[in-house]
């Protein structure tokens, strides 16, 4: 097992380059499952999420060469094996997403039900109402997902809430079901694009993604295709927070800017200096204390849960009051008894945590609990004086590519120990 260790009290600068979108490889690796040939993917980043899917796709017969260069080449064509099994789909809830392409290309499937972070109930109805919409037959027992079909047929799906999973499922599963399928209140995220750009080139017909009404055009097959993963702006925005809690100055490459709007604009409100182009985002604290600021998560574009924890832990030493309100996730507050324990002034009040900032935290020994709770520690850890020590490291491995090596680069004192 290993844990972080961070010496605290560095201000940091330099330039990190940002990895390809963990939330857009992999619904892409699942939609190789699809394609008559290989997917070959650049941008693809080395995460433990990453891992196990291509784990899960070789278990059922798929074939894949990794480059050292961040290219990857999947062959899913050929599936042996129509089961996603529970010791492999447990630690992941993107496992979901096999579902879909293995019903509409081979008429069943098989998966566990999926596991993930603990941050809150996320039920799999929406998938299995919306795929019994398009003619599947769906039991679950023992916890199995079970589905078969005779052809999926297009029809109009109606998700009663809006799901970026769901939303990714059914459109792969509409692309070889006959007829036109329309989803309604779809998820319009960045990375759920990524995705419909990659099947377009697969050769799905499909409209309207980025907004809340997206069109399938069932086609009879699918090819293989070359695609470069979008940047991932949720670990873009981790480090401008890295750089905003210390007082310091980075700039990020292979990044969009226009994805992260809503951040930009709340780190602004910090008092830092952003500037950015099409490839690059700077932020200048100038060494100030930030400015405290006021969160409420929501469905993009607004703010993104996944950013919820890391500005907590930005007010935690920001100057004034705030409040964060977690709108999507019931149980994503986690890191607070741990930043209390850094000294933080926290009170959580149902879905809202207020937060009085304090001039300085002070390391102490952290336990993580899931991915972007693992992030907000260790920007906390940054901040703080003293050293920080957290364990159960690998949720971070989930969604940050070598992170501590990436910020060494910007100057902190952090390590990987193991145990």
């Amino acid at each position: 097992m290993y844990k972080l260790v961070i010496k605290g009290g560095t201000t940091l600068n330099g330039i990190v380059k940002i990895a390809g979108s963990k939330n857009a490889a992999l619904p892409i690796l699942f939609a190789s499952i699809l394609a008559d040939g290989p997917i070959n993917l650049n941008n693809t980043p080395h995460l433990s999420d990453v891992s196990t899917t291509l784990r899960l796709l070789m278990d059922m017969g798929a074939e894949f060469i990794l480059e050292s260069d961040n290219s990857l080449s999947i062959d899913s064509s050929k599936l042996t094996k129509l089961t996603g099994e529970y010791d492999l789909v447990k630690t992941m809830r993107a496992s979901i997403l096999a579902l879909g392409p293995m019903l509409a290309k081979y008429k069943e499937a098989k998966i566990s039900l999926p596991g993930g972070c603990a941050i809150g109930t996320r039920p799999v109805n929406l998938h299995l109402k919306a795929l019994e919409d398009l003619g599947a037959k769906i039991h679950v027992k023992n916890g199995y997902i079970y589905a078969t079909t005779d052809q999926l047929i297009g029809t109009d799906i109606h998700f009663e809430q809006v799901s970026v999973t769901a939303t990714e499922n059914i459109l792969m599963a509409a692309t070889l079901a006959k007829g036109l399928t329309t989803i309604h209140n779809a998820a319009q995220e960045p990375e759920i694009i990524d995705l419909v750009n990659c099947l377009i080139k697969m050769g799905a017909k499909i409209t309207g993604a980025g907004t809340s009404i997206i069109s399938v055009e069932g086609v009879s097959s699918l090819s293989g295709a070359r695609h470069s993963v979008c940047p991932d702006r949720i670990e873009a925005g981790t480090y401008l927070i890295a750089a905003a809690i210390t007082g310091g100055k980075v700039t990020l490459k292979n990044v969009r800017y226009q994805s992260m709007q809503s951040v930009l604009d709340k780190l602004k409100e910090t008092g830092a200096e952003i500037d950015y182009n099409d490839n690059t985002i700077t932020l200048d604290m100038k060494g100030k204390r930030p400015k405290a600021v006021n969160v409420k998560t929501s469905v993009y574009p607004n703010f993104p849960t996944d950013m919820q924890a890391q500005f907590c832990a930005l007010n935690c030493i920001a100057d004034g009051q705030s409040a964060i309100t977690e709108t999507i996730f019931e149980n994503r507050f986690m890191h607070i008894p741990e930043l209390s324990r850094m000294g933080a002034d926290l009170t959580l009040e149902g879905n809202t945590v207020i937060c009085k900032g304090v001039k300085s935290l002070t390391g102490a020994n952290l336990m993580a609990t899931d991915l972007r709770a693992s992030a907000s520690l260790v920007l906390a850890g940054l901040a703080a004086t003293g050293t920080t020590t957290i364990e159960r490291v690998y949720h971070l491995d989930r969604g940050y590519e070598t992170i501590e090596e990436k910020l060494k680069l910007l100057g902190a004192q952090i390590e990987r120990i193991q145990d």
